[in-house]
């Protein structure tokens, strides 16, 4: 005869599985693809592209979505660390731009490619940390403070770059770009490096606790000692060398320092974030979905250019399909 002490486990694993939700209740639920929007989208273009552009799965085409990929998967991280804590960053792209002139400057004055690449880092974390100042101790709005400093940011860059191009010529550079370690390019591991650097910090330290609770509630995080507005500060300061990071694959990538702003870089990295999911309201992030949302969005361009369909009509799926991210946002949990 069995004990109730034998029974008991039979009986909680029994209640375990009863507890789980059904497949068609979990299908049915819209927070489940909420939260799997970006791999879901990234599939559903994978299909449609690959079956009616076969090309589009070729080994070389998917080598160049990951180059082109790349940039945004590094800007998306640093945008997912300051949504996290409820904020955003409207300045990216211009600290983008700033990092990319300041690169550009420094070599041609000929104090050479590594100190030029690590004083656009430092002035686009410069960027960042002023961002993460100005909202604490200013208690300004975030949306203010960053849209602020876009328009300062890009009436910096154009003053130091007399709104010229600067070419950059750099054999370091040039293999950034163009060399590859195994089946992917450097840019690619420099993306896969930052996703698992960030992801260990966001889920494995300290810092990444004290972020997501401030993110979730400030004023209870602050209770239990947190010190928020340092983790407000760090967080828009590694957006901030995101940013700067970005702008090395990018001047890698078209040989030149150009002094104009990508705004699609900010629409594509917020929408990657919220695709990701990533609640705009802070306290719930993820690395790996925004990674792959920047990957769907990717996609999406480059296999409308195989469809050969306009350019001038790419912006609006783009758009559509953020429009569509803030639609899955309001079901998550």
């Amino acid at each position: 005869m069995n004990t109730p002490e034998q029974n008991a486990p039979v009986h909680t694993a029994g209640a375990a599985e009863e507890s789980r939700p059904s497949l068609s209740a979990l299908l049915l639920d819209p927070s489940f693809w909420a939260d799997w929007a970006s791999v879901v989208g990234l599939v559903g273009l994978v299909i449609v592209f690959g079956l009616s552009q076969p090309v589009f799965l070729s080994v070389a085409n998917l080598q160049a979505l990951l180059l082109a990929a790349a940039i945004l998967v590094v800007l998306s991280i640093g945008q997912t660390f300051v949504v996290a804590t409820a904020g955003i960053d409207l300045s990216l792209a211009a600290a983008v731009m700033l990092g990319a002139i300041i690169l550009g400057l420094v070599n041609a004055a000929g104090y050479g490619i590594f100190l030029a690449c690590v004083l656009a880092v430092l002035a686009t974390s410069a960027v960042g940390f002023l961002n993460g100042v100005l909202i604490t101790a200013g208690k300004i709005p975030d949306f203010v403070v960053t849209l602020g400093t876009l328009s300062g940011v890009t009436g910096l860059g154009l003053i130091l770059s007399g709104g010229e191009p600067t070419m950059v010529g750099s054999t370091f550079l040039l293999k950034l770009a163009s060399g590859s370690f195994g089946p992917f390019g450097y840019p690619v591991w420099v993306a896969i490096a930052a996703v698992i650097v960030a992801h260990i910090a966001l889920y494995h330290t300290r810092f990444g606790v004290h972020l997501l609770a401030t993110g979730g509630q400030v004023e209870s995080a602050g209770a239990l000692g947190i010190r928020t507005n340092r983790v407000k500060i760090a967080a828009y300061t590694i957006s901030g060398f995101c940013a700067g990071i970005a702008s090395l694959l990018l001047v890698a990538r078209i040989g030149s320092a150009e002094p104009q702003i990508n705004t699609s870089l900010l629409l594509n990295s917020v929408a990657a974030v919220v695709l990701g999911g990533v609640s705009l309201f802070g306290g719930r992030a993820s690395i790996l979905g925004p990674a792959i949302g920047a990957l769907m969005l990717t996609a999406l361009v480059n296999g409308l250019t195989l469809l050969s369909v306009s350019a001038f009509y790419q912006p609006l799926a783009v758009g559509a399909i953020v429009v569509l991210a803030a639609l899955i946002m309001r079901y998550q949990k």
